[in-house]
């Protein structure tokens, strides 16, 4: 039997210029390149949905908070649709503020923002979240406690576990998939219940 045939231009377009965005970076303190990453996000949203803007989104989530990349340019290259779900993905920084001194006030706002957001931004941040939690899950079952110490979280396994909660609260309106029943689990056996 014949595959059937799938457009996947605007897909392979996201993954390549992802794969260029993120060239040469390691996924802190994992020892393989920061691409999986995002195509694990990539493929958690392909278990919700096929729609190729929001799988592009997911192969792109991280392209404007880690990379030199902006949001114009994604808006260029993809689209206002694609570049309006990525800037929702991403972090603000403030200005003059540490990484960790802003932690806790960057989480409370993608936490807020998640929880008004459209179906759409919040099932590409469900690949995303869900890749970390994974991740987070594997290592602490690893590394135990000293996992924490790779993040930017002043409270450690605390704030990662009000952060993960405060997700789980604004993407439940997921809970019918089994990408959202793998986070609520995966948060459930790293940090209780």
């Amino acid at each position: 039997m014949a595959n059937k045939y799938m457009d996947t231009a605007l897909v392979d377009k996201a993954i390549k210029f992802a794969v260029d965005a993120h060239a040469n970076t390691e996924r802190r303190g994992k020892g393989f390149p920061y691409v999986i990453h995002v195509l694990e996000a990539m493929e958690i949203v392909a278990t919700i949905t096929n729609d190729s803007e929001l799988l592009a989104a997911a192969a792109l989530h991280d392209t404007v908070e880690d990379t030199d990349v902006t949001v114009d340019v994604i808006r260029r290259e993809f689209g206002d649709r694609i570049a309006t779900l990525v800037q929702a993905e991403s972090d603000e920084m403030v200005a003059g503020v540490s990484e960790e001194d802003s932690w806790r006030g960057r989480k409370q706002a993608a936490i807020n923002r998640l929880a008004v957001a459209s179906h759409d931004a919040k099932i590409v941040a469900m690949g995303d979240k869900l890749s970390n939690m994974r991740a987070i899950a594997r290592d602490y079952h690893r590394d135990g406690d000293k996992l924490w110490s790779l993040f930017h979280a002043p409270g450690g396994k605390a704030d990662h576990a009000w952060h993960y909660r405060g997700l789980a609260a604004s993407l439940s309106e997921l809970e019918g998939t089994e990408a959202y029943r793998e986070f609520k689990k995966a948060i459930e056996d790293v940090f209780g219940n």
